[in-house]
């Protein structure tokens, strides 16, 4: 099941979250929209993808998450096949309309949803198992959507991330079973969670807004912050590059050895990388580009992990799937801003702009020491 799911999950991200990066330009060139609208639609996408979260938790949470995740790759490709008929800016917005709700119901929330309904309390090491899987969809995405764009042009691209949805995806998420761990009364299954308990849910709530806020920053302008402070564009780029590998790389010492420690220790650990990176960065110069890369992806693929892991630890299985979609609604909205505003920074600050992503970064740690793990049942 965390094969299926981790593959599925790949096909999902290399499908939505990932295709702005390669085809905004010859989008825009084509439908005769500047390559910002791109961005901006797929800023809405996500908008809407953490508005319809909590949402599609609570469905996981009562009927188990393989019908919505069915239903994401039909949508996704529904999505794609209206985004390759676009001939200008509106219909370019509905169809990233419609793949912001595919995203909601078949990323990473939804994915953690549907394994904590199969493993309750058991479902940190699937979730660091299908992480594993779709840390490497950007290494899917960018160069297969590339090669097609170069062959057979931007339109027949996203036909056939369509067309892989329906013939790979769906089979697959269709492979995990029906229903989810069975709910101790009628009256759990159907009562709203909620912003309860206020503060563990608004501190992981920051936790996770903060972080996110980092991530989106550094995924639309690393290689350009890594020229402001000095860095060749070779070593940019060659330092961008190592971000991937270093967040599957963390991935794997979480699976291996941190497996065992409170998933809070991970998170912790992971909200100081960044920081520690940019203090190298500092002090060294361009010449530590790589390892600053290097910290913020290990930190990143940490911090994915945690966003499935620390919500369980703390509040336990019992309405996960609302609760998580709570959590990662300010997280997306956060995520949607954040090229937008940091590339506003990035030109008023120049370099100096890291320090606000390091103080996130730093107040993010404050926040998670504050927090305690519940020590009752909550599904008691």
């Amino acid at each position: 099941m965390v094969t299926a799911l981790g593959i599925s999950q790949t096909l999902a991200w290399a499908s939505s979250y990932y295709l702005p990066a390669i085809l905004a330009d010859p989008i825009g060139a084509d439908i005769d929209v500047p390559p910002s609208w791109v961005f901006a639609a797929f800023s809405a996408a996500l908008l809407i993808a953490a508005f319809a979260g909590p949402a599609v938790g609570r469905f996981i949470d009562r009927r188990g998450g393989r019908g919505v995740l069915a239903l994401s790759n039909i949508i996704l490709a529904a999505g794609l096949v209206a985004h390759a008929a676009a001939n200008g800016a509106v219909m370019l917005f509905a169809a990233w309309a419609v793949l912001g709700i595919g995203m909601a119901l078949g990323l990473y929330d939804a994915g953690f949803a549907a394994l904590t309904a199969l493993y309750g309390h058991t479902a940190r090491g699937p979730i660091t198992g299908i992480t594993l899987f779709a840390g490497f969809a950007s290494t899917v995405s960018w160069p297969l959507t590339s090669y097609l764009n170069a062959t057979v042009g931007w339109r027949e691209t996203l036909l056939v991330w369509a067309a892989l949805n329906i013939v790979i995806g769906l089979p697959l998420n269709l492979f995990l079973p029906a229903g989810g761990r069975r709910q101790r009364s009628a009256s759990a299954a159907t009562q709203a969670i909620g912003w309860k308990p206020y503060r563990e849910m608004f501190l992981l709530a920051f936790v996770f807004a903060a972080v996110w806020f980092v991530t989106g920053s550094m995924a639309a302008h690393l290689p350009g912050l890594l020229e402001r402070a000095g860095a060749t564009p070779v070593q940019a780029i060659a330092a961008a590059a190592l971000v991937g590998p270093a967040q599957v790389a963390a991935r794997l010492v979480e699976l291996l050895l941190l497996r065992r420690t409170h998933p809070l220790v991970s998170a912790l650990i992971a909200a100081l990388l960044h920081p520690l990176g940019a203090a190298v960065f500092a002090v060294v110069g361009p010449g530590a580009a790589a390892v600053f890369a290097v910290f913020y992806g290990a930190g990143n693929g940490l911090l994915t992990i945690a966003r499935g892991t620390v919500p369980l630890a703390v509040f336990g299985p019992h309405g996960y799937g609302e609760r998580t979609g709570l959590l990662g609604a300010p997280a997306r909205a956060a995520q949607a801003c954040a090229p937008l505003l940091f590339g506003l920074l990035l030109d008023a600050m120049g370099a100096s702009v890291i320090i606000v992503s390091v103080a996130l970064c730093l107040a993010a740690f404050i926040a998670l020491l504050c927090l305690r793990a519940s020590q009752r049942n909550p599904d008691v």
